[in-house]
Formats: C-alpha cells, sequence, structure tokens
C-alpha cells in the first residue's frame, strides 16, 4: 500500500525555494495538484510565476528530486502547466503582503 499523500507530496515541495522571491513553491501558489496511484508514482502538475523564467528546467529538477526523497515513491514525473495562468491571489497570506499584492 502506498504511504504518499498529497500532503506528503506538498510538504516535500515545500523545501524548494523559488530563488527570485526567496518564497516555497506551495507557499506562492505554484503547485496545483499531486495525483499518487496505489504504486506511488507521482505527478506533480504546477505552474512558474512567468512563461519566460529562465530556471524553468532548474525548478522543474528541484521539484523531481524534492519528491524523489519521499519513502517508497515510485516514479516522479512534473508537468509545468500555463493554465490556469498563475497571479499573485493564488499565493498565501504572507506572500502577498511581501510581494506586495
Amino acid at each position: 500500500m502506498c504511504n504518499i499523500t498529497k500532503e506528503t507530496t506538498f510538504d516535500a515541495i515545500s523545501t524548494v525555494i523559488d530563488p527570485e522571491v526567496g518564497f516555497n513553491l506551495v507557499e506562492m501558489g505554484l503547485i496545483y495538484d499531486a495525483i499518487i496511484d496505489e504504486a506511488c508514482n507521482v505527478h506533480v502538475i504546477m505552474t512558474l510565476s512567468t512563461q519566460g523564467c529562465p530556471l524553468h528546467q532548474m525548478i522543474k529538477q528541484w521539484v523531481q528530486e524534492a519528491v524523489e526523497k519521499l519513502d517508497g515513491v515510485g516514479s516522479v514525473e512534473v508537468e509545468v502547466v500555463w493554465e490556469p495562468a498563475w497571479n499573485i491571489s493564488m499565493a498565501d497570506e504572507n506572500v502577498k503582503k511581501a510581494l506586495g499584492g
């Protein structure tokens, strides 16, 4: 049985910090979903704050590596989507205050 949940996946991803703003990807609202199947394979659906983000591949890799650290995880796939487009209203209150959103 798989003991990985959406919550543990989001906790793992929260260790990944967006270097441009200094907040983690979860509190930024950039992680849309984590789908875990019975074999503990994880499919993360996320976005980035801008389509032209120069760190696109690095951030995707960091998310994958963070999830791969979970005990018992199978394969990890990170999908970057652009719909819905990210905006500051998706971020936690502390991020909005800091970024003036």
